[in-house]
């Protein structure tokens, strides 16, 4: 955005450097045809001069005009009667600041109507053409102003609304994780000790990540580590989890939490699905520079309410469309397969490109 200040000094530039070379033009031009003489530059810097007066004259009589939301007619009235009275001060003024120099050779021996007419047309269509580019990069501005406010707001907005939706795939999680704690305290001491440890490292991602817009996917990883030996606390030999991880994903930048939601769903409908223990596996790879990820589960597939009947939030799946259309749109692809042997939840993220599905799938 152009700030008050650089819009001030190059508005100055501009009205300076233009006059300028509006002097210099005619000089050339009349110069180059008969011969340069001292009243020639007299007679073209006094114009310049009293044109540079005159649409500073303009620009103090729009600054002073309520001019934003006119209709076209109004503004365009405004801007002809603006220019009249400037033009008229120009006119005179260029004769005035010759009379120093010319004395009274400066002005006509009789002034007639077609003298002043003929003046006045030449320099109206000029301070017309000044009044044309001033209120249209005044206009410009403005629009550039409120564009970026505008962008501002929803940007926050969205920020507001995806901070909510990442914390809302947390608390019943972290509730669940401190009673376990509380009836290990009694039974446990070193267990409890452990699932305070876990807990607090993956409480520590979720606050340190919300100030990054994005994590690399080891961080990730990290975490979710965290996360199921946490539920292995709770389930003890009811859970058994495994990942394969290709060490070339660890770099990929994700949104964080991205793939929580997908755990989640894989122990919470997996454990009401499957034989036990429910096998769980995570994979991380990368191919032709995508990221490809799978959570698959023992178990079947439960088709997740879009809404809760309590309070209307978004389910974890649901939670992790929005953020991949925000993230990556045109970039993702997340695919949902049931066979004999379980469930598996594949997401794939291209670096760049579009993807060749973006459409949610169960087969």
């Amino acid at each position: 955005m152009i700030h008050w200040q650089t819009r001030g000094r190059l508005f100055w530039v501009l009205q300076i450097s233009g006059w300028l070379l509006f002097a210099v033009v005619f000089c050339l031009l009349e110069g180059l045809g008969s011969r340069f003489t001292p009243s020639l530059f007299i007679n073209h810097g006094s114009a310049a001069a009293a044109g540079f007066l005159a649409s500073l004259f303009l620009r103090f009589l729009y600054q002073r005009t309520r001019i934003k939301d006119r209709s076209l007619v109004t503004l365009s009235l405004i801007v002809i009667a603006h220019s009249v009275l400037a033009t008229n001060l120009l006119i005179w003024l260029a004769y005035a600041l010759r009379y120093p120099f010319l004395g009274m050779r400066t002005l006509p021996a009789h002034i007639t109507l077609m003298w002043y007419l003929y003046r006045f047309i030449r320099w109206w269509i000029l301070l017309l053409g000044w009044s044309a580019l001033y209120l249209g990069f005044k206009f410009w501005h403005e629009w550039v102003i409120q564009k970026e406010r505008t962008d501002k707001a929803l940007a926050l907005a969205q920020a507001a609304h995806f901070q909510m939706l990442r914390y809302r795939i947390n608390p019943h999680f972290l509730f669940n994780a401190l009673n376990s704690i509380r009836a290990l305290i009694a039974e446990n001491k070193a267990a409890a000790k452990s699932l305070v440890t876990e807990l607090s490292e993956y409480l520590r991602y979720s606050l340190v990540s919300r100030n990054f817009e994005n994590v690399p996917v080891r961080d990730e990883i990290e975490s979710l580590q965290h996360y199921f030996n946490i539920q292995k606390m709770r389930y003890e030999n009811k859970l058994d989890v495994s990942f394969v991880v290709d060490p070339a994903v660890e770099e990929f930048p994700i949104p964080s939490f991205l793939i929580h939601p997908l755990a989640e769903n894989a122990v919470k409908h997996g454990l009401s699905t499957s034989s036990l223990p429910l096998k769980i596996q995570v994979r991380f790879g990368i191919q032709q520079g995508n990221l490809h990820v799978e959570v698959s589960n023992s178990g079947f597939w439960i088709e997740p309410k879009e809404k809760k009947k309590e309070g209307g939030f978004s389910s974890g799946l649901a939670i992790v469309r929005q953020r991949l259309a925000a993230a990556y749109p045109g970039r993702h692809c997340l695919e949902i397969t049931e066979a004999e042997h379980g469930v598996q939840v594949r997401l794939i993220i291209e670096k760049n490109g579009n993807a060749s599905s973006t459409a949610d799938q169960v087969t």
